[in-house]
């Protein structure tokens, strides 16, 4: 996996609604159990051979430079972008000029997931995207009968169905040439290039996270992940 994918975690966000939690330490660096968030993912990927990681930073970002100068049991080269404004969830990529590889694995640092990297990717691969998104399935059982109407008329009944939606998990893969479609220097979320990909009739994987997986949101997400931690296996 490692010579073929390029790795972008983004860590710039200033956690607000993890406040006063955030207040003097930046989310990523934020303790699950006995290590920070976003430790947990670079060591995963480290564990997948992944040897250069590119990190993009803005609030309280020194402390997280400094913190990986003294903890990187992996041997990762870490390369950080700073971003002068907030920029988005990937607006930041368009200041990197190094990618060495053709595809590029970008995910938030706030999550806390054992997820299959290298499935992941293989699965991309095979279906030969242009981009990947990574997804939570959620099933959702309706207990009573569905009509299905057009013009007024019925045209299905389906008893009791159950549906099965994909939430967005904050994993992407993308071929390089997709980040042609970021703004310079502008405010621009991953989801936004998604929507133009779509538009544009790209290739856009969807890889269920059958694993585990929790987006380090809310006060609550950050007990859940605090009892979590003990049970997960990476």
């Amino acid at each position: 996996m490692h010579k073929k994918i390029d790795v972008v975690i983004m860590a710039g966000g200033k956690g607000k609604r993890l406040m006063p939690l955030t207040e003097n330490t930046p989310k990523p660096l934020l303790k699950i159990g006995n290590k920070p968030i976003i430790e947990y993912n670079t060591d995963r990927l480290g564990a997948f051979g992944i040897k250069h990681i590119n990190i993009t930073v803005n609030y309280l970002s020194d402390q997280i430079i400094s913190y990986f100068e003294e903890n990187n049991k992996h041997q990762i080269d870490f390369n950080y972008i700073k971003e002068s404004k907030s920029l988005g969830t990937i607006g930041a990529l368009k200041l990197i000029e190094n990618f060495k590889n053709d595809y590029i694995l970008v995910m938030n640092a706030d999550l806390l997931t054992n997820v299959n990297f290298e499935a992941l990717f293989n699965d991309f691969i095979l279906k030969n995207g242009d981009a990947l998104i990574a997804t939570i399935p959620y099933k959702v059982d309706i207990p009573h009968g569905v009509v299905e109407t057009k013009a007024g008329f019925v045209t299905d009944l389906k008893e009791k169905p159950s549906y099965t939606y994909y939430s967005n998990a904050g994993i992407y893969v993308f071929k390089k040439e997709c980040f042609d479609f970021i703004p310079e220097n502008a405010f621009f979320d991953a989801t936004d290039l998604i929507e133009i990909l779509i538009a544009k009739e790209k290739k856009i994987v969807n890889f269920p996270i059958l694993d585990y997986w929790l987006d380090i949101g809310k006060p609550e997400d950050f007990q859940k992940a605090q009892n979590d931690i003990k049970f997960i296996k990476f």
